[in-house]
């Protein structure tokens, strides 16, 4: 007697991605029709675009960015010790002073500017998966390895889709400044200035 062959066809959601076990990281976790990384909820419903991207660091506009500082806060300086050596002849003491506050202030501003243009120049490009939502809110997880994103877009699609669907990964946390980045297709992330993203390994 053989057992009769199963009719019709039944959606089995594929198993969600193995987790990277060698970050603790935050959790990112579908659970009734919401997305959680870490303590950030994101409604499934109001999700309007997942996808993977490299994000690279602006290198270029580091550097420019850094000439820009350097040539503005030279010229303000040059222009105040004129200006001082014109107008201060008679109180050589404070005229002198006040330079000496000015040039320090300026190698200082210069200094800050270096120290970010480096920090951009030695940054590394990130893979990443990006959760987009109707409104101004977004998510960014990242892995060292590219299948293990892919596998993470395929489950959050299918979980959009599918109610019922429920999974949990492990992610890590990163800062990504929108200033350094270029940023998918618009080199601005939503929600104004200073963002940071969440990102997996």
């Amino acid at each position: 007697m053989t057992t009769p062959e199963p009719s019709g066809h039944f959606d089995v959601p594929p198993p969600p991605p193995a987790p990277p076990t060698h970050l603790p990281g935050l959790e990112l976790r579908v659970s009734r029709r919401l997305l959680w990384v870490g303590g950030a909820c994101y409604p499934l419903a109001n999700i309007a675009r997942v996808y993977t991207l490299t994000i690279h660091p602006r290198r270029k506009e580091a550097v420019l960015r850094f000439l820009r500082t350097f040539l503005i806060t030279g010229a303000v300086a040059l222009t105040l010790t004129v200006l001082s050596g014109i107008t201060m002849v008679a109180d050589q003491e404070t005229g002198s002073g006040l330079m000496t506050f000015v040039w320090l202030g300026s190698v200082g501003v210069v200094v800050y500017a270096l120290v970010e243009m480096v920090q951009v120049l030695s940054a590394q490009s990130h893979y990443v998966m990006a959760v987009e939502t109707s409104g101004p809110s977004q998510a960014v997880v990242t892995s060292r390895d590219p299948h293990f994103l892919n596998q993470l877009v395929g489950q959050l699609a299918h979980a959009i889709e599918h109610p019922d669907t429920e999974f949990q990964v492990r992610v890590e946390s990163i800062t990504i400044s929108p200033q350094h980045y270029y940023f998918g297709d618009n080199v601005n992330m939503y929600g104004g200035s200073g963002n940071v993203g969440m990102a997996g390994a």
